[in-house]
């Protein structure tokens, strides 16, 4: 897998039935370098472990967290490092799709070694550990929620697919805050209402944006809402994770 320019390096880890794939992680950055708060597994949209996503994990670093950004496609396509052109997202919702075929456990199994891999800490201790996600991502944490063991909170932005019926009606067993954006031509504001109320100890945030709102890689960034979820993710894990 490409190597990143910023902070972390990747890592090989192996999920419980032996796969093998890639993380990129990342230490805790600056005055959180000898005692991390905790730590957060990141987990990607459809573009793969790309630039972005090495750069949201990044941020939780210098928040003072050990970052596991795990390659979610390494089942189906190693080495995935995508843009956000129209041919880009083709491919990405491809491979997306031959993970979605894959038999259960499927992609959790790596979830699972990802948060196995950061309880495990930064040399520190045992750590708490908080799982977001965004996108095909923001799903991934939803189930991840349910069905992860040694998680303490989850997060999820604008999760595709998560507002469906039967999506809406798993149980979490942690805590769950979620974002959205009333704009998102892929998620219903209606279907995000429904969900709101078949869950309603879940922390849904609502934000005048579209789809991708977080990503200052595409179009449809809203600096605004992208700063104001992350306070209150950030806020989140402080209280669940430190």
């Amino acid at each position: 897998m490409q190597q990143s320019n910023l902070l972390g390096h990747f890592v090989e880890l192996t999920a419980a039935d032996g796969h093998r794939f890639q993380a990129y992680v990342v230490q805790p950055q600056g005055a959180f370098l000898a005692q991390p708060k905790g730590a957060v597994v990141v987990l990607q949209e459809i573009f793969g472990v790309n630039a972005h996503i090495r750069e949201v994990a990044d941020g939780y670093a210098r928040a003072g967290y050990l970052a596991v950004a795990p390659a979610t496609f390494s089942r189906v396509k190693a080495d995935v490092n995508l843009g956000y052109t129209a041919e880009d997202m083709q491919e990405g919702f491809g491979y997306k799709h031959a993970v979605d075929q894959l038999p259960a456990p499927g992609v959790l199994a790596d979830i699972q070694a990802a948060v196995d891999h950061a309880q495990q800490g930064a040399g520190t201790g045992p750590l708490k550990v908080g799982v977001v996600g965004y996108c095909w991502g923001g799903v991934l944490s939803w189930r991840a929620a349910a069905l992860v063991k040694g998680l303490s909170a989850a997060v999820t932005y604008y999760g595709g697919g998560m507002t469906s019926p039967e999506e809406a009606a798993r149980h979490p067993s942690v805590p769950v805050m979620s974002h959205f954006g009333d704009k998102d031509h892929y998620i219903s504001l209606e279907s995000v209402q429904a969900f709101a109320k078949a869950q309603p100890q879940v922390q849904v945030f609502i934000y005048p944006a579209d789809h991708g709102f977080n990503c200052n890689h595409r179009a449809a960034w809203n600096e605004a809402a992208a700063k104001q979820a992350l306070t209150r993710t950030l806020g989140f894990f402080e209280q669940h994770l430190a």
